[in-house]
C-alpha cells in the first residue's frame, strides 16, 4: 500500500527527518516520515479552520494570533504564548539571523531601553483613591434638583432621542402643531384626567339614579332616571375605558358588601356587571374572579334589603318579592359567567356549583339562602338540576324541607317563593322523560318518591303536569349522582 505525498510546502524527507534528529532519531524510515507530515498536515489545518471560526465571530477579517491561540485552547492544546495580537497598536516585527550554512533563524526585535533615562524620567502621579458615592435619580417619578442630576432646562434643551421622551404623529400631535409628544412615564396605575371624569360621572349618575328614584318625585326623578340610563348605556356600549374596569370592579364590590339592606344600590350594582359583561370592547377575562364574590354574595345572602317595619317601605312583601328578584338576576349572571368563562377558567362551574350545593344542604341557612342557592342552581342548566338538586332531594327533603314545613317562625310567602323555586327546576328536566304521555304505575310513584321525598312528592302531584315531570324523574334515574 502506497502513501500519498502531501501537496503542500511541508517536506517529509527534509522537517520529519531534521526533527527527529534533533530528538536523537536517525535514521527515520520513509513510510514513517511520510504518515507523520500528513498528520501533522492534517493538525494544522485542524487548528487554521477553528482559528478562522474564530476570526469571523470576532466580525474580523484579518487572522491574528489570538484567534490561533483561541483554537488551540478549543482543541486542548496549550496555546503558544509571546505573541503579540492583532489588536495591539505596534505591529510584531521580525529579525532574520544566520546560525549556520543554510540555517535561519527568526525572532522578535525589541526595542531597547536606555536604563539612564528611564531611571530618570518623573515618577507618574498617585491616582486617586476609588470611591463610590449614591444619590437619587428619581423619587416617585419625579427627579430630585440635585448637582448630580441635570438641570430642568438642560433636560428640554436636549433633542427628544437624547433624553428618552415617547414619540408619536397621531391627530393630538397634529392639533397642537407638534409631531413630537412628550410621555409622562408611568410609576404607578395612573389614569388620564379624562378617565377619572369620565369614573366620578358614571359613579355619580349611578349612585343618584338609585337613590334619587326612591325619594325624589316630579322632573327631579325623571332627569335621575334619565342619567342612570345614559350611564349604564355606556359601560355597555362605549369603547376606551379598558383602564377603568378594576376600578368599576371594586367600586362594585364596595356597594355591595356595605348595602346589603339597599335594594336599589343592589341591584344597579347588577346592573353594572351587566353591562360589563356585554360590552363587547373590553377585556373582562382578569376579572371574572372579582366578580364572582359578589354575584355569589347576592344569590346566597342571609338577609336582603331592609328590616320588616322600616319606614320606606309600605309592605314586607315588597321587600320579600324584590329580593327574592335580585337573586334572581344575579343567578343569571351567574349563568352568563359560567358559560363565557368555562373554556378559559375550566374550574369556574365545578366550584361555583359546589359552592351553591354546600348552601343548599346546610340546615343553618335560612329559606332566602336556599332559595337562592335552587335558583342558582337551576340557572346552571338541566344537567346541574339533575345532578346535584334531584340527586340530594331526598336528604334535603327529609331534613330541612321537614324542617322548614313545622317551623312556625318562616313567613308564608318566603315558602311560597321556595316552593315554586323548587317546582320550577324540577320543571326543568321533564322535557328528558321517555314515555311524558305515559299514564304513571304504583312502582314509579313508588320510585318518584324515593328520589324526592314525600312532602316534595306532594307538591308535584298538586301540578297539572304532575304526570311529566315524574316521568322526567324516574326514566333517567339511573343517571342521577347519589
Amino acid at each position: 500500500m502506497s502513501i500519498n505525498f502531501s501537496h503542500t510546502l511541508w517536506s517529509p524527507s527534509d522537517t520529519v527527518k531534521d526533527v527527529a534528529e534533533t530528538l536523537g532519531i536517525s535514521n527515520l524510515p520513509d513510510d514513517v516520515a511520510k504518515t507523520l507530515a500528513m498528520d501533522v498536515e492534517y493538525r494544522i489545518h485542524e487548528v487554521i479552520e477553528q482559528a478562522l471560526k474564530f476570526m469571523r465571530h470576532s466580525k474580523r477579517t484579518t487572522l491574528g494570533t489570538s484567534d490561533v491561540g483561541e483554537a488551540l485552547r478549543a482543541l486542548n492544546v496549550e496555546p503558544l504564548y509571546g505573541y503579540e495580537g492583532v489588536a495591539n497598536e505596534k505591529s510584531v516585527s521580525y529579525r532574520e539571523a544566520i546560525t549556520g550554512p543554510g540555517q535561519t533563524l527568526y525572532y522578535v526585535d525589541d526595542d531597547e531601553v536606555d536604563f539612564e533615562r528611564l531611571i530618570n524620567q518623573p515618577l507618574p502621579k498617585v491616582p486617586r483613591a476609588t470611591s463610590l458615592t449614591a444619590h437619587w435619580v428619581a423619587i416617585d417619578g419625579v427627579q430630585p434638583a440635585i448637582p448630580q442630576n441635570p438641570l430642568a432646562s438642560d433636560i428640554r434643551a436636549m433633542s427628544v432621542d437624547l433624553r428618552g421622551a415617547q414619540t408619536t404623529n397621531n391627530s393630538i400631535a397634529t392639533i397642537n402643531g407638534s409631531s413630537d409628544v412628550k410621555v409622562k412615564p408611568l410609576v404607578k396605575h395612573v389614569l388620564s384626567k379624562e378617565l377619572q371624569l369620565y369614573f366620578d360621572r358614571v359613579v355619580g349618575a349611578l349612585m343618584d339614579g338609585s337613590e334619587v328614584v326612591v325619594t325624589a318625585t316630579g322632573d327631579e326623578k325623571e332627569a335621575a332616571v334619565k342619567q342612570h340610563a345614559a350611564a349604564l348605556s355606556s359601560l355597555r356600549n362605549d369603547p376606551g375605558f379598558h383602564q377603568l374596569v378594576p376600578y368599576f370592579v371594586q367600586f362594585v364590590a364596595e356597594k355591595v358588601t356595605h348595602n346589603l339592606k339597599n335594594l336599589p344600590v343592589l341591584y344597579t350594582m347588577l346592573q353594572v356587571i351587566d353591562a360589563l359583561l356585554t360590552n363587547p370592547t373590553l377585556f373582562m377575562d382578569p376579572y371574572i374572579h372579582s366578580l364572582m364574590p359578589s354575584v355569589l354574595t347576592l344569590i346566597l345572602a342571609k338577609k336582603i334589603g331592609p328590616k320588616p317595619g322600616h319606614e320606606d317601605i309600605v309592605e314586607d312583601s315588597q321587600v320579600t318579592i324584590s329580593q327574592y328578584s335580585i337573586r334572581d338576576f344575579a343567578a343569571s349572571l351567574l349563568a352568563r359567567i359560567c358559560d363565557k368563562y368555562n373554556e378559559i377558567y375550566a374550574s369556574l362551574k365545578p366550584r361555583a356549583i359546589r359552592t351553591l350545593l354546600k348552601a343548599f344542604m346546610d340546615p343553618t341557612k335560612p329559606i332566602p339562602t336556599l332559595y337562592g342557592a335552587l335558583q342558582g342552581i337551576q340557572a346552571l342548566g338541566n344537567e346541574a338540576v339533575r345532578v346535584v338538586i334531584v340527586g340530594n332531594l331526598k336528604l334535603w327533603s327529609d331534613t330541612l324541607y321537614n324542617r322548614l314545613l313545622k317551623s312556625s317562625s318562616d313567613s308564608t310567602l318566603e315558602l311560597e317563593q321556595l316552593n315554586k323555586c323548587l317546582i320550577s327546576a324540577l320543571r326543568q328536566i321533564k322535557g328528558q322523560a321517555i314515555y311524558p304521555d305515559q299514564e304513571l304505575t304504583e312502582q314509579e310513584i313508588d320510585r318518584c318518591k324515593e328520589l324526592v321525598g314525600d312532602k316534595v312528592y306532594e307538591l308535584i302531584e298538586k301540578l297539572d303536569d304532575s304526570q311529566q315531570v315524574v316521568h322526567g324523574l324516574v326514566d333517567f334515574e339511573g343517571k342521577q349522582v347519589e
